[in-house]
Order: structure tokens, then sequence, then C-alpha cells
């Protein structure tokens, strides 16, 4: 006869049942922790809609030609109006940029229209970076 077999009693091993944790709750900062926007300081901008100055780039660039008289005094004089030089400038190189026009071509036809339409364009004035 075979030597009888023993085997252990079965046991349940003592269940170690981790502790659920829920995840923090975390709350948005209250709005006052935010620093107050502050504006960017005022720079070269311009006050008018520069497409209104695309008709006139046109016609300093011999693209458009307008009616009797000097087109570029009835075409664009009227919009840069009542502005100042600085602006007249920047709005000028504002819509050279938006009709992907070359600066190098149309910037000093631009400040000479400045003079044209009275205005004096400032001393060595250089389109600002975009």
């Amino acid at each position: 006869m075979p030597p009888p077999v023993i085997t252990p009693p079965i046991i349940n091993p003592p269940g170690i049942i981790p502790p659920i944790i829920n995840p923090p709750v975390t709350k948005p900062p209250p709005s006052s922790s935010y620093p107050p926007y502050t504006p960017p300081p005022p720079g070269a901008t311009c006050p008018i809609d520069a497409l209104k100055l695309g008709l006139c780039l046109d016609v300093l660039g011999g693209l458009v030609h307008v009616g009797i008289g000097n087109p570029v005094e009835n075409v664009c004089c009227p919009v840069l109006q009542g502005l100042l030089e600085l602006e007249a400038a920047v709005c000028l190189c504002t819509t050279i940029r938006l009709k992907l026009l070359n600066l190098n071509i149309f910037l000093p036809l631009a400040l000479q229209l400045l003079v044209t339409c009275g205005l004096t364009p400032p001393p060595g004035f250089m389109c600002p970076p975009l």
C-alpha cells in the first residue's frame, strides 16, 4: 500500500483590501487671484480701416487710373485726412503688407504720397516690424 498523502488544509489567506481613496478635488483659484489685465502700451497703430487705402495704393502703383485731376489727391488724401503723420505712415505700411506688396518699392511712394497730401513723414521712417 502506498504511503498516505497528507495535504495541508486550505485556509483562505487573510484578505488585504487596499483602502479606496478618491482622487483629490481641486478647485480653481478665485478669479481675484489673477493679476488684472493691462492692455499693451499704445504703439504705432492705424486708426482707420487699412483696406480703405487699398485703392490708394493701386493708384500709386499705376494699377487703377481715376478720371480727371490728380488721382492721388482725389483718392488718397481724403482717406488720410485727419490722421497724424505717424498714423498715416503706419496705415500705409499696414495696407502695403495686406496687399502683399514689396515694402522696398511701395514705401518710398507712400511717403511721397504723405507729402502730396500735406503731411510730413517722420524723418527716417521705417515700417514697424510685424
